[in-house]
């Protein structure tokens, strides 16, 4: 066995091992398709509050209408649904084309790592609605999104543990910055989204 032949058996060896302990069914096109939800979402979230002649100025205040906050719940909702169905249909479509099981013990365990940060995270968004700090919102649900990407990428691609970091990042700043929720969740959820899915789709697919 020459030099070529080792290092073509390695790399099988590397690729069966990887496919074993790592769940690579994640679409980076999906990602694309999520961060193009969330922009849109935002858009639209910006209409409802701002309307369309408002200045792009600074926000010193703070969305109080119950209607305005309903309409952007929904907004929000609807884009996760979506985001989850685009998520699940191409993730499929891809484990179907690589030979790889949508569910197996490795999903399992990435989906309970996910699950912990993100129910805690909906739970205190939902407690913070209640009580009327609307302000949070937005930077609670991207550190605790980051988190549970953080938690995500011991089962996946490296490039998840990043764009958990930068959500966290996003998360925090928008906590500085008050009046921007909406600019920081276009940022996190759009514009990374789209960055970290061309990313993976070069490098993976």
């Amino acid at each position: 066995m020459n030099q070529q032949d080792i290092i073509k058996e390695i790399g099988q060896i590397r690729s069966i091992m990887e496919k074993s302990s790592k769940f690579i069914s994640i679409s980076g096109l999906s990602g694309v398709l999520i961060g193009t939800y969330a922009l849109i979402g935002a858009a639209l979230g910006y209409l409802i509050v701002y309307g369309f002649k408002s200045q792009f100025g600074y926000r010193d205040h703070f969305v109080t209408d119950e209607i305005i906050i309903v309409k952007l719940l929904l907004i929000a909702l609807f884009v996760l649904l979506i985001s989850i169905v685009t998520g699940v249909l191409m993730a499929k479509r891809k484990a179907k084309r690589i030979n790889q099981s949508i569910w197996n013990a490795t999903s399992r365990s990435l989906l309970f790592a996910v699950a912990v940060p993100l129910i805690t995270g909906g739970v205190f968004s939902l407690i913070i609605f209640a009580k009327g700090y609307y302000g949070l919102i937005a930077s609670s649900l991207l550190i605790f999104y980051g988190l549970a990407l953080n938690a995500a990428s011991t089962y996946t691609f490296k490039e998840v543990k990043w764009l958990g970091i930068f959500e966290i990042i996003l998360g925090l700043l928008a906590l500085c910055f008050p009046g921007y929720g909406l600019w920081f969740w276009a940022l996190g959820f759009g514009v990374l989204h789209i960055i970290y899915g061309l990313i993976v789709y070069k490098r993976y697919e």
